[in-house]
């Protein structure tokens, strides 16, 4: 193979690379703010559903300073709203947070709370749990048992009961809600 059929082989493979770099950079730009609009709808819609007495909800600077100093055992609260009725008074609070040791990779979570520390609601915003077992925790029968809980930390087979032949996920879910807990109890 001569020196010429390497250098024009090269200079092939480079200007293929480039186009499709341009093509990826296109799409992603085009596609970015469509994805993002849709993960916030889906995010207000989870709030809704863990929360649904509230009419909207709201950023609060003194939450979002105290959420930046906080930090939990297998739990990331990345955000923090203040429910509010039609005519903005306080009903409560949704959580965003992640469950880190999930048997998949990091669970989110949606969790509503009211003034006095009782749960509302819970949504799965995400996951990658085995399908049939740690997915579970998508269905309504699981998520319903922590509505009604008023309790400062859950724990596993006394507040709820696991998912079976899923303990890493249950575990792992028990960590969150009890994340956010610690979290709204601080700042009650």
């Amino acid at each position: 193979m001569g020196k010429s059929k390497i250098i024009k082989d090269a200079i092939a493979l480079f200007a293929i690379t480039l186009v499709s770099g341009l093509c990826l950079g296109f799409v992603y730009n085009i596609t970015k703010e469509p994805i993002a609009l849709a993960e916030e709808q889906a995010k207000q819609e989870s709030y809704q559903a863990v929360f649904p007495q509230a009419a909207s909800f709201e950023s609060r600077e003194e939450i979002n300073t105290a959420l930046a100093a906080w930090g939990a055992d297998g739990a990331e609260v990345t955000e923090v709203l203040e429910a509010v009725d039609g005519s903005g008074a306080a009903l409560g609070y949704v959580v965003s947070v992640t469950a880190t040791e999930g048997y998949g990779g990091g669970i989110s979570l949606s969790l509503g709370v009211d003034l006095e520390g009782t749960i509302t609601g819970l949504e799965v915003l995400s996951m990658s749990e085995t399908a049939g077992l740690g997915a579970k925790c998508t269905t309504d029968e699981f998520k319903s048992q922590f509505a009604g809980i008023q309790k400062d930390q859950i724990v596993m087979n006394e507040d709820f009961d696991q998912i079976s032949s899923a303990t890493i996920t249950s575990e792992a879910i028990e960590k969150g809600v009890n994340g956010a807990l610690g979290f709204i109890s601080e700042i009650r």
